[in-house]
C-alpha cells in the first residue's frame, strides 16, 4: 500500500473526508485537485522559456526613471 498505509487505515481516512467535505462535494474537490495537477504538469513539460524571461529581468532590473 502506499505510504506504508493499510487497507484499514485507507478506509478511516475516507470516512473521515467524507464527513468533513460532504458527499456532494467530493466529486468537486477531486475534479479541481485533477486540473490542478494536470495545469502543474502542462507547465512544467511545455518549457516555453518564462522561466529564462523571469531570471533575465531579475538580474537586469530596469532603470526607475
Amino acid at each position: 500500500m502506499p505510504f506504508g498505509l493499510g487497507m484499514g487505515e485507507l478506509v478511516m481516512i475516507l470516512v473521515i473526508v467524507t464527513v468533513v467535505f460532504g458527499a456532494t462535494k467530493l466529486p468537486q474537490l477531486g475534479d479541481g485537485l485533477g486540473k490542478a495537477i494536470k495545469n502543474f504538469k502542462r507547465s512544467i513539460d511545455s518549457g516555453d522559456g518564462k522561466d529564462e524571461e523571469t531570471k533575465a529581468k531579475i538580474e537586469s532590473p530596469s532603470k526607475p526613471e
